[in-house]
């Protein structure tokens, strides 16, 4: 067995440090317009989910947070916010209250609460958040039933927002100009959640319903930049489309579609507010695809990241993969988690497969063994590394082996070898939806490290082309947020790959030879905090362009 890795030497050192304190959440505040609507398309209806639509918007691919995702209009509290006066206070929010019950301890993750006098500032954010994503402006002067005069004309509206997302005016200044106070009497409390720990940024949210009938003069329209494109539809087909994997949607924008479409924005205010039923024991659900289930678990791993995810397969048997946390409590939460769904009747573990054999992600594998009774599955490759730690595999996976997770409905799970970061590295592909859990092929944020002998250039690259043969929809990363436009960005990654290999390549030709010494102009944008690693990678590159004959040796 070769030496360890400056890569898994690293993973090691991290393993003896203390993990670094959560940031605190950054404020942040959206608005689900709806509207009751009959079978034949006007006005009526009594507010329940069969007679409700909603008005949702699907965010640019581009955007670095959840590009391509579904979702409604809303974003992060700006500087701004909290000169802007907001007349009137949502129906269900008081100001100062406490949210001591708006979060267990458990989902907050370490942050502390965000401080109760934001609420104003979240006003004015949620107000100029719906503006500038749908051109609805809520002010007195401009609400449905209310007096409209010049002010309200559609041009003066128009430029004022495209003077506003073009950063040429601030909020403040738009209102001011046109002579209008926000009012938030119209808005209704719906709920607050926190973004679980997927990344260095998280959100503390609060939801609003605002009701918006058709014969309202002005109406939701998205101008495409950030926001690709908006419609109005009833919730229960929004919630069909995920079902479908037709889109993705983060696990709040879930909860409100499937209230909404049970028991509409009236009856369903109490399920909103305070959403128990999303809870998975001392966990928020998170299954951003049907049968994938993700458990982001505080892991000693590669900054900037702090989180393994571990992920559940299936609708009945269910595969577990990377639990990679070494903390009791972390180990013992999950479990909760498990014991929750499985006293649900959402089915139970059957085993626990890996992807991979570095520590980061098999770092509660024995004692989740012992703990369910289940038989571990990896590649070969990883079952001879892990044998010399003491953890056992029970069932070598091989290349396209193909398992079918008993459920409602049946669920194909497909082992793909994947080498490159690892020899034995394997993703799991989700045969009927499209989700490839992509391990550490694929990083949510940051980079994947390729470290020789471990780590080979050539493979990885094969292994991504190999990905993205299979036409996958959406990718889940070991680290950060699932990514849509799965192919595009496989392709991406390789593209990046190869470009970074023509800079090692200009350096070698303008007489540079060893790695070190090609780190300033080949990783000019990287921090020299990074280049250790970074100068592995360049030995990667080195040996591929070597067995290339690209070198003229």
């Amino acid at each position: 067995m070769s030496e360890p890795s400056l890569y898994e030497r690293v993973l090691a050192a991290a393993g003896e440090a203390a993990l670094p304190a959560p940031k605190p959440p950054r404020p942040s505040a959206s608005v689900v317009l709806w509207r009751r609507v009959t079978a034949a398309g006007g006005d009526g209806g009594d507010g329940g989910g069969g007679d409700v639509e909603v008005y949702w918007v699907r965010r640019a691919e581009t955007l670095a947070f959840m590009g391509g995702w579904h979702a409604f209009p809303g974003g992060g509290l700006s500087r701004v916010d909290v000169a802007v006066p907001v007349q009137g206070m949502p129906e269900g929010l008081v100001e100062g209250a406490s949210s001591a019950d708006a979060f267990p301890e458990s989902v907050l993750d370490g942050v502390d609460d965000p401080e109760p006098d934001l609420v104003p500032g979240m006003l004015s954010c949620a107000i100029r958040e719906l503006f500038e994503e749908t051109g609805v402006l809520l002010a007195e002067e401009l609400l449905p039933g209310r007096a409209t005069g010049p002010v309200a004309s559609a041009g003066r509206l128009a430029e004022a927002r495209r003077q506003l997302v073009a950063g040429e005016r601030t909020f403040p200044e738009v209102v001011g100009d046109l002579g209008l106070t926000p009012d938030a009497s119209r808005l209704v409390f719906a709920g607050r959640w926190l973004t679980p720990p997927l990344g260095p940024q998280r959100f503390d949210n609060r939801f609003f319903l605002l009701e918006w009938p058709r014969r309202a003069a002005l109406q939701p329209a998205v101008v495409p930049g950030e926001i690709a494109e908006g419609e109005w539809l009833p919730p229960a087909e929004a919630c069909g489309r995920w079902r479908t994997g037709e889109v993705i949607a983060a696990p709040p924008i879930l909860h409100l579609l499937k209230v909404l479409a049970e028991d509409g924005p009236v009856d369903g205010l109490g399920r909103l507010r305070h959403p128990v039923e999303a809870d998975l024991g001392p966990f928020r659900r998170i299954e951003f695809r049907p049968g994938v289930l993700m458990f982001p678990l505080a892991t000693p791993t590669l900054p900037p990241a702090d989180r393994t995810n571990a992920y559940l397969l299936g609708t009945g048997e269910r595969l577990l993969i990377d639990p990679g946390t070494p903390f009791a409590a972390e180990i013992a939460r999950l479990e909760g988690a498990l014991r929750v769904l499985a006293g649900r009747g959402e089915g139970r573990v059957v085993a626990i497969w890996l992807t991979h054999h570095h520590p980061d992600h098999v770092g509660a594998v024995e004692a989740l063994r012992r703990a369910l009774g289940v038989p571990v599955g990896a590649h070969p490759e990883t079952a001879r590394r892990l044998a010399t730690r003491g953890i056992a595999v029970d069932r070598e996976l091989a290349d396209g082996e193909r398992v079918v997770l008993a459920g409602d409905p049946p669920f194909p799970v497909r082992a793909i070898h994947t080498p490159g970061h690892a020899r034995g590295h394997l993703c799991f592909y989700d045969e009927s939806g499209g989700s490839l859990i992509a391990g550490d092929m694929v990083a949510g944020f940051g980079t994947i490290v390729i470290d020789p002998p471990e780590g080979d250039m050539d493979d990885y690259l094969a292994s991504l082309d190999k990905l993205a043969a299979l036409a996958p929809r959406t990718l889940f990363p070991a680290h950060g947020p699932p990514a849509t436009d799965a192919v595009a960005r496989l392709r991406e990654l390789v593209d990046h790959r190869r470009w970074r290999e023509e800079r090692v390549l200009a350096a070698w030709r303008s007489g540079l030879r060893a790695p070190g010494e090609m780190l300033p102009t080949v990783y000019d944008d990287a921090p020299e905090k990074a280049w250790p690693l970074a100068e592995r990678q360049i030995v990667a590159h080195l040996e591929r362009l070597r067995r290339a004959g690209r070198l003229g040796e």
